[in-house]
Order: structure tokens, then C-alpha cells, then sequence
């Protein structure tokens, strides 16, 4: 089966029911999307699938029906994405495990509401869990990313 991740074409010869996650770790070696749960319950493993979130622990690759991208993929070979940016200026991670997961649904949301309220910030983020407890970083930080898309 033919997938495009991050841009590039890769063929994976797997069972249909292998989950994205797994493919995206195992056979094509791609580290910064991470296993939290296993379940959907904690995020850690949200990717993009045209430019929705979702949580590839839970996805068949056989279900997969767009391009998918990683953390790895979101900003330009030369340049992060705003998110990516805001995350870093407010110096949102602590242990960091979460990260990836939460930037990516930060940049889901941002794709949806270009300047969510706190309400709409924590509704959205609430699917992903932060052992650390940086919930009021992530909100600057998805504020911060608004302000400097709005920009852009």
C-alpha cells in the first residue's frame, strides 16, 4: 500500500489493520510521533491526515485516505511552523513526551479557528493529556501561534 507521509511516497507492505502509529514508528522509522496509550485517550500520537487530527494509535492504515504528516513534516525543510515557533518562545515543555501530539493539534485547531478563545482552546485541547501540567503554557502558546499566523 502506498502512503504519503510528510511528502514523500513511501509502499508498506503491512496488514490492513496495523495502526498508523506503528507504521509510522516501526516501518518507516519516523520517532517524533509517540506511544502513549495505545487507546486514544492521551494524544501523545496525534498526526494529520489531510489536515485533520487524529490519533494514529487508533487508525488502520488501511484507513488512512490522504496525505498523513508528522511533527517531523509540519514546518518547511528551512523553517518551523508558527506553532512550532510559539511552542519554543513560551517554553512550553517540560518532560516533552506530549509535545509533538499537542503541537499537532494545536495546529489543527489554529487550521479551523485562526484566533480561538480559551474555550475553544481548552475544548480542542482537551484530548491530549500533559503529565507536567503545562496547560496554561499550551494556551499562551496556541495564542501566541494566532497572533503570529494572523500575521503571516
Amino acid at each position: 500500500m502506498e502512503l504519503i507521509v510528510d511528502g514523500a511516497r513511501h509502499e508498506v507492505d503491512v496488514e490492513d489493520d496495523m495502526p498508523l502509529l506503528w507504521v509510522l514508528r516501526d516501518e518507516l522509522n519516523i520517532k517524533g510521533v509517540k506511544y502513549g496509550c495505545g487507546i486514544a485517550a492521551c494524544g501523545a500520537c496525534t498526526v494529520h491526515i489531510n489536515v485533520e487530527a487524529v490519533r494514529s494509535c487508533q487508525t488502520f492504515v488501511s484507513d488512512v485516505d490522504g496525505p498523513v504528516t508528522t511533527i517531523n513534516g509540519l514546518g518547511q525543510p528551512d523553517a518551523l511552523h508558527a506553532v512550532q515557533e510559539a511552542w519554543i518562545e513560551t517554553q512550553v515543555a517540560q518532560c516533552g513526551y506530549c509535545q509533538s501530539g499537542q503541537i499537532m493539534q494545536a495546529a489543527s485547531l489554529l487550521s479551523e479557528i485562526p484566533s480561538p478563545t480559551d474555550e475553544e482552546i481548552n475544548e480542542a485541547m482537551s484530548g491530549n493529556l500533559c503529565r507536567c501540567g503545562t496547560y496554561p503554557r499550551i494556551r499562551a502558546a496556541v495564542k501566541l501561534a494566532a497572533t503570529k499566523m494572523q500575521g503571516a
